[in-house]
């Protein structure tokens, strides 16, 4: 059993008893003396021309201090994009510029076309509405390929079309694959959408900048997953401010699923407000405003197939995919239906000949960039859905048909044929398990017993595979990243032996403070209430890349291990003078570092005050003092795999589905917190079937959005949920980092889409609907009922 607060335990998060009694301090709870509040007058037309607009009645109202427009910001960049894509024609994408504020024109409802800065929100509120803008609307530009076609409206008057890249991969893979669909003895053909998400966190964004002229120092904090990357990108590419100038504070942070990685105007706004005004100007977002500001999710339009030979077995695959990009370029937009997506599509299986190409596209949308699994479950959507589909053509049992095709555990590391090196993994294990936990035996009696209440009882799985801690810097920098990949550490030991540890993670609802401590107390065998974790704040962490795409432990938590090792190192050579021993006889168990062989020990404690206090002390060979810090560039992604089970009841008078049962089995490699796992799967399980089934952001024909609020944007809600069985025993432990972990963050929100959708197909299927062979998400019950009715 793991020792308390050790790796392996079940330790409670010590973070939650702030949260749990409302002790918690958000970027809202900032409140700094003489601040003023800035609204943002957003464009309620998709695409219009900017002739003028007149200021003088807003600026004349009370409270009103200076209202900005993208004059204001004309001498300062634009906002920046973090990954460049080359096309398959090795054409660099086009990249628009994105400004602060809009700039001539406007090109999706949300742009921001004016900031008004006043004493009170209520009053920055009101002068908005007397802002007077001049606007000729334009046609918008909604539907991807219809904003492909020749003399189409453009998004972007300076580019040549709206396409950003038209992206093959792996190109020199395309004749082959043609060639081997040309011989296949069945192909299995589906068209798709992967419905665009908003990612409403529990906490919507705020930003209050701050500028202190004796110092000319520039504050921001922010609702942010990666404050570092946010002062990079700000100072130096959007407003000119040196690093050393500029503080980038994340506080608490209530939930982001990828929405706060990026950069965005509002908090370059605050900030270059706050010197202009000089006081500090706080903006918090509404939730509506939210809809329409926020970075969206997925929205892809695919076509897959597959090719088989006449024993079933997978000879290819090719994908033609359409994702969109919104208006404008969010910070990692580039690289979701590309190095994110394309690169997932082998899958858990052995297909020799894979070929992906994905066209993005502008429109006028708000941007789409990253949400909760950024591209897996995308590739994972289209793969399941389309392995289900082929399994029904060929008669055969979805499970074997995956079983026949899946990669072996003998041969592992496994080269796929779109670039990536899956180094270790065991697909059939996580299929038992899964089949044992979701009781698949006994399916047929609970499907009879739906019979009798007049209920369609489906099952459905999906086995995915997903790519975390994206590395190395060296690696993804040749594919477009513009930033290094890597995470850093700081362990800093206090001289009473209590140590604070500086992450360039960061958290907001992963539960960091818990399990980066596990990992420090495992180490050096004291109890974990001794260490603290720190991280959030740009002026006293080391430069880091922050929290997304399941990199935490398997990146930040194994910089944490090098500088604690690099700790453990020095901290022997202090215990060795002192015990009058070899260095190479020192062993540190539970927190004493003792001699080989006999009786003679020392405990923490007495070393790390002697670091601090050396008046017995190798002076002449170590520096004084117990800190260490490294840097942490992993060798390549971690992939985390699971099988995923579910089984639902579709009545068929009215088409609703209902999710009787989820069972999830997940190979995470080793596991420091179990129940910081199981919570981070069943949360993604919930946004999962949110997307299978509730959740779609819809526009009209005019752009504008249909789905603007919880009202009318259906987000799942508890009764809407099963309760999930969850396990995490299968384990093949990462090979190349040093814990052995691979990533949970994610897995829940790819696997559940598909299991969702192919346990209402087969439903339909087994009543005698036939001809339903696919269902758009959200499953609503008018889509299956329509389905069901031809």
């Amino acid at each position: 059993m793991p020792k308390d607060g050790g790796i392996g335990a079940s330790t409670k998060r010590r973070e939650d008893m702030r949260f749990l009694t409302g002790k918690g301090r958000y970027t809202d709870d900032i409140n700094i003396r003489g601040q003023v509040h800035a609204h943002f007058l957003r464009s309620d037309v998709a695409h219009g021309r900017i002739n003028g607009i007149d200021l003088s009645a807003a600026e004349a109202m009370p409270g009103v201090l200076r209202i900005l427009t993208a004059a204001d910001f004309a001498a300062v960049g634009g906002i920046p994009c973090g990954w460049q894509v080359t096309d398959r024609h090795g054409q660099v994408m086009q990249e628009p510029k994105h400004p602060v504020l809009a700039d001539g024109k406007v090109r999706h409802v949300g742009d921001p076309i004016a900031m008004i800065i006043a004493e009170t929100y209520e009053q920055a509120r009101d002068a908005a509405e007397a802002v007077l803008v001049d606007i000729t609307e334009l046609t918008p530009v909604l539907d991807m390929k219809a904003a492909l076609a020749e003399g189409a409206v453009k998004v972007h008057d300076d580019l040549t079309s709206n396409l950003c890249y038209d992206w093959g991969f792996v190109e020199e893979n395309k004749a082959a694959v043609d060639a081997a669909f040309a011989k296949a003895a069945h192909v299995t053909t589906l068209e798709l959408v992967n419905n665009r998400l908003v990612a409403n966190p529990m906490e919507p964004r705020v930003a209050v900048g701050d500028f202190e002229s004796h110092s000319d120092q520039y504050t921001l904090y922010t609702t942010s997953q990666n404050p570092h990357v946010i002062r990079l990108l700000m100072g130096a590419f959007v407003l000119g401010i040196p690093e050393h100038k500029l503080r980038v504070v994340a506080p608490d942070v209530g939930g982001g699923f990828g929405s706060k990685i990026y950069h965005y105007a509002e908090e370059a706004a605050v900030t270059f407000a706050a010197r202009l005004v000089g006081r500090p100007v706080k903006w918090t977002s509404s939730r509506s405003e939210a809809f329409i500001s926020d970075a969206h999710g997925r929205d892809h339009v695919t076509k897959i197939e597959l090719a088989l030979d006449d024993e079933n077995n997978f000879t290819a695959l090719r994908t033609d995919t359409y994702a969109n990009m919104g208006a404008y370029l969010s910070t990692f937009a580039p690289s979701i239906p590309t190095w994110l997506h394309g690169t997932l599509m082998a899958g858990n299986y052995k297909t020799p000949l894979i070929y992906v190409n994905v066209k993005a596209v502008f429109t006028n949308t708000v941007p789409v960039d990253a949400y909760r699994g950024a591209g897996r479950p995308e590739a994972t959507f289209q793969l399941e859905r389309l392995v289900d589909k082929a399994a029904r053509e060929l008669g055969v049992d979805p499970v074997d048909l995956r079983r026949q095709n899946f990669i072996t555990p003998d041969m592992f590391p496994y080269q796929t044929p779109v670039a990536v090196v899956y180094d270790t993994g065991n697909y059939q294990a996580t299929m038992d398990k899964l089949l044992e936990i979701s009781d698949h035996a006994g399916f047929e009696a609970r499907r009879a017993e739906s019979a009798t209440r007049g209920k369609l009882r489906g099952f459905g799985i999906a086995h995915y595979i997903e790519a975390c801690g994206i590395a190395p810097s060296n690696l993804v920098g040749q594919l477009g990243a513009r930033a290094g990949l890597y995470e850093s550490a700081t362990v800093r030991v206090n001289a009473t032996g209590s140590i604070s540890v500086y992450t360039g993670s960061h958290s907001h609802g992963q539960g960091h403070e818990t399990s980066f401590a596990q990992v420090v107390a495992e180490m050096i065998g004291i109890d974990a209430n001794q260490i603290d974790i720190v991280h959030g704040d740009t002026s006293n962490t080391p430069m880091g890349m922050g929290t997304y795409g399941s990199r935490s432990l398997a990146v930040g938590g194994s910089a944490i291990v090098k500088a604690t090792n690099k700790i453990i190192n020095k901290a022997k050579k202090i215990a060795a003078h002192l015990l009058e021993a070899s260095e190479a006889d020192i062993e540190l168990k539970d927190g004493k570092f003792a001699v080989a062989g006999t009786d003679k020990s020392v405990d923490w404690a007495g070393v790390t005050l002697a670091a601090y206090v050396p008046h017995n002390y190798p002076l002449e060979s170590l520096e004084p003092g117990l800190e260490e810090t490294a840097f942490y560039d992993p060798s390549n992604f971690t992939y985390p795999s699971g099988a995923y089970g579910c089984e639902v009841e579709v009545d068929p008078d009215t088409g609703k589905v209902q999710v009787l049962s989820f069972a999830a089995a997940d190979d995470f490699g080793n596991i420091v917190n179990p129940m910081i796992v199981e919570g981070q799967v069943q949360g993604g399980l919930a946004q999962g079937i949110g997307q299978a089934l509730l959740e779609n952001c819809a526009y009209d024909g005019n752009g504008q959005l249909l789905s603007g609020s919880f009202m009318d944007y259906a987000m799942p809600r508890a009764d809407d949920l099963p309760m999930f069985t969850v396990d995490h025993s299968c384990i093949t432990p990462c090979t190349h980092n040093p814990l052995g972990v691979k990533g949970c963050g994610e897995a829940g929100a790819i696997g559940s889409p598909p299991a969702v959708v192919n346990a209402v197909i087969d439903a339909l299927q087994r009543a005698g609907h036939a001809h339903v062979t696919h269902i758009d998400m959200p499953v609503t019950p008018a889509r299956v009922w329509a389905a069901m009715n031809g």
